[in-house]
């Protein structure tokens, strides 16, 4: 079995981060900053043209009809649909980005003024940090069981499959797939992000995974 594990293109959140969506106080209620993050944002051109790159790298790294799985996030549906037009889509709330409840969208200033019980983890022990407010998970908690919920599924799954979700997610499945602790993979990460359209090749092999291959666009 093959397994492509596919960060979502370049959205207008990744293109505009600092300049649009984080604001000083922030605008909105956290609920609100949430459903605009999972419903609203979508593309960039630039992520259109990524998705031209991934339609042919997906072909060349799991063949032509691959089992596809995607977040429901606006981003990563949008992905799918240019990269793999007209396939059929398993959508599924394991893929989510994790969920940064209140503090979506909230710069670090904010939060920590009106959270500061949270600035430890959030500085230092990433991976433990729990976001404030209803639907807030951890990486180490709500995203990692998501994805070994994931990865347990695979069993008895297609013999190629496409996986588009998000970062945060992205180094949970790492994490369970390459069996390496995810605090090893948050240090890697504050270096280098799996960047957007990147994909993480993985082959089932006996009671594991192996990464036996990776791509990303040069743009």
């Amino acid at each position: 079995m093959l397994l492509a594990v596919v960060r979502h293109a370049e959205s207008t959140e990744n293109a505009t981060k600092y300049s649009g969506f984080y604001q000083d106080p922030r605008p909105w209620t956290g609920r609100a900053a949430h459903a605009l993050s999972r419903d609203l944002v979508g593309l960039t051109p630039r992520g259109f043209r990524q998705c031209q790159w991934l339609r042919t790298a997906i072909e060349e790294f799991v063949g032509r009809d691959p089992y596809v799985c995607s977040s429901p996030y606006r981003r990563a549906l949008d992905t799918v649909e240019l990269a793999l037009p007209g396939r059929d889509t398993d959508v599924t709330e394991l893929l989510c980005e994790q969920h940064y409840g209140d503090a979506t969208y909230m710069t670090k200033r904010q939060l920590f003024a009106l959270h500061p019980d949270t600035e430890r983890d959030r500085q230092t022990r990433k991976h433990l940090w729990r976001p404030p407010g209803e639907g807030g998970e951890s990486l180490a908690g709500g995203v990692m069981r998501r994805a070994v919920a994931f990865v347990e599924g695979l069993d008895g799954a297609a013999s190629a499959v496409v996986a588009t979700t998000h970062h945060t997610t992205i180094l949970a499945l790492r994490s369970v797939l390459e069996r390496r602790p995810v605090t090893e993979l948050v240090e890697e990460a504050r270096v280098r992000k799996t960047p957007n359209a990147g994909v993480l090749v993985y082959e089932r092999r006996g009671g594991g995974f192996r990464q036996v291959d990776a791509a990303e666009p040069d743009w």
